[in-house]
């Protein structure tokens, strides 16, 4: 189980916690609805969007775009309550200089071959997709040292139960 997963649990288990919701220019999934994976945008529009100061942090990855909308996230702390957020590494080192109080997680399979597995067999993504991800996550391995919390995420409920812990510490119960 991945990151999406493990959003979903923290999400049920502190009422504080709200997604975010990011943009995205890669067609939709069939199982995918826009504003609640993702919202889909098309190149042209994702594009006008960075035009407009709408993202807080954006970057290509794989051929298509990603963005964290800023309204909505304002909106979110305004409101006082937590954002969770699943974004790469590109994304989070953006965000770490704009929010630097925030708790960021680098969350790590428990190996590379596990990785593809997974990947595999969430079968959304064709072997060339799948091998660039991997090539990717071992990219990213190196920035592993700019987050305070790295989670090897072998056993689910353990990794869910380490991040809420960390939370609780970092921001008291809920």
């Amino acid at each position: 189980m991945g990151k999406t997963t493990i959003c979903e649990r923290l999400l049920n288990s502190r009422s504080d916690l709200r997604y975010s919701v990011s943009a995205t220019s890669r067609p939709k999934r069939k199982v995918e609805k826009s504003g609640r994976e993702y919202i889909f945008l098309s190149r042209e529009e994702f594009r006008r969007w960075i035009d407009n100061d709408f993202f807080v942090e954006h970057a290509e990855v794989y051929g298509n775009f990603y963005g964290t909308p800023k309204k909505s996230l304002e909106e979110t702390l305004d409101r006082g309550l937590n954002v969770l957020m699943d974004v790469d590494v590109q994304g989070a080192r953006s965000l770490m200089k704009i929010y630097p109080d925030g708790i960021y997680f680098f969350i790590i399979p428990p190996d590379l071959a596990e990785l593809e597995q997974r990947l595999k067999k969430r079968d959304t993504d064709h072997d060339e997709v799948i091998k660039s991800r991997l090539s990717k996550a071992l990219e990213e391995l190196a920035y592993k040292s700019d987050y305070k919390y790295v989670i090897e995420n072998k056993n689910l409920g353990v990794t869910v139960k380490e991040i809420l812990q960390v939370i609780e510490n970092e921001l008291g119960a809920n």
